[in-house]
């Protein structure tokens, strides 16, 4: 199955909710401590910053070219930087 960028990127929405819900509290997160939470939206903010680096490495790699795509990935980058500083923050 061929992906796209913008199939990348929407799946990658995941990871922009869970790190937003986790930042402004409508995530419980009850059961967990917060050495846990800060582990859960690292994860997630290292995922997003591994899928905007996407790119091919020649002609013959089907990876898409999320790095060098004008697609809006601003959420996406606002999401990594809330999650840096909910880390910094909780930590």
């Amino acid at each position: 199955m061929h992906h796209t960028v913008n199939d990348i990127l929407t799946a990658a929405t995941d990871s922009v909710n869970l790190i937003n819900s986790i930042s402004d509290g409508t995530l419980d997160v009850t059961g967990n401590n917060q050495s846990e939470v800060n582990d859960l939206v690292k994860r997630n903010v290292d995922h997003l910053e591994i899928i905007l680096a996407y790119t091919p490495i020649n002609e013959q790699d089907s990876t898409p070219d999320v790095a060098g795509s004008s697609e809006d990935k601003t959420s996406y980058t606002t999401a990594i930087a809330t999650g840096k500083s909910y880390i910094k923050d909780n930590s």
